[in-house]
């Protein structure tokens, strides 16, 4: 399904209204993004710096929910949109919600960063880290991109993925609850990693959100309860 769908329209101003809710979409995808990759190195690399952005960067994440949202309503109560323009609204203003908490998440990453280089706990390099982190801040990625070429397929492989980080979530809290125990003086740094990776399994659900937005877009049909079996069964039965 081509976006385009969405803009043939008569008023060339009602075009305008909803082009510009996409871009804007986009946008503050790319400044989430950017805080949950910052964030992640942030904390892999001891870099207070950096991590101080990402903070001050939420504000602008946050800036630009408002600003969508009310583009929406407006959109909402002068257009009163039908069909697929509904639908494009309605997902616009869930998916700012993720991409919001999205933001909120880096920024707990980053603050976790802070906290542990000030106290002289911040461990560089950090494998589960940035094992975890590369997949959600790929995952992140793929749902943004499918969410702008309406791509089906890149959206299953978001769902798909997720089951992935969730697994791998579960193992490594294991295996840091494990090391924990047998060195209680590293509880204080590894509650601190157990908390970052926390927020990056919560990143990668929001990711999954953002991901069935899309599939909703193109099937008109609700699936954010549905387990990943039942979105492929949804998938493959309109193909």
């Amino acid at each position: 399904m081509d976006i385009t769908s969405h803009t043939h329209h008569i008023s060339q101003q009602y075009n305008i209204e909803l082009e510009t809710i996409r871009t804007h979409l986009s946008e503050m995808g790319g400044m989430a993004q950017r805080q949950v990759n910052d964030a992640i190195q942030a904390l892999i690399d001891a870099d207070i710096e950096r991590a101080e952005q990402v903070v001050r960067a939420d504000l602008k994440v946050n800036s630009m929910e408002i600003t969508i949202d009310e583009e929406c309503v407006r959109i909402l109560a002068r257009r009163q949109p039908a069909a697929s323009d509904l639908r494009l609204v309605i997902a616009v203003t869930k998916a700012i919600t993720d991409l919001e908490r999205i933001g909120d998440e880096a920024t707990k990453i980053a603050r976790q960063a802070i906290a542990m280089n000030k106290d002289g706990l911040a461990p560089r390099g950090y494998i589960e880290v940035r094992h975890i982190g590369g997949h959600v801040s790929r995952m992140l990625q793929d749902a943004l991109d499918a969410f702008a070429r309406l791509d089906m397929d890149l959206a299953l492989n978001v769902v798909q993925t997720d089951r992935q980080v969730d697994m791998e979530y579960s193992t490594a809290m294991r295996e840091l609850v494990t090391f924990m125990i047998e060195d209680p003086r590293s509880i204080t740094r590894v509650l601190n990693i157990m908390w970052s990776l926390r927020a990056l399994e919560r990143i990668g659900d929001h990711a999954r959100n953002l991901a069935q937005y899309v599939i909703y877009l193109v099937n008109g049909e609700d699936v954010r309860h549905s387990n990943l079996e039942e979105i492929e069964e949804n998938i493959n039965s309109k193909e």
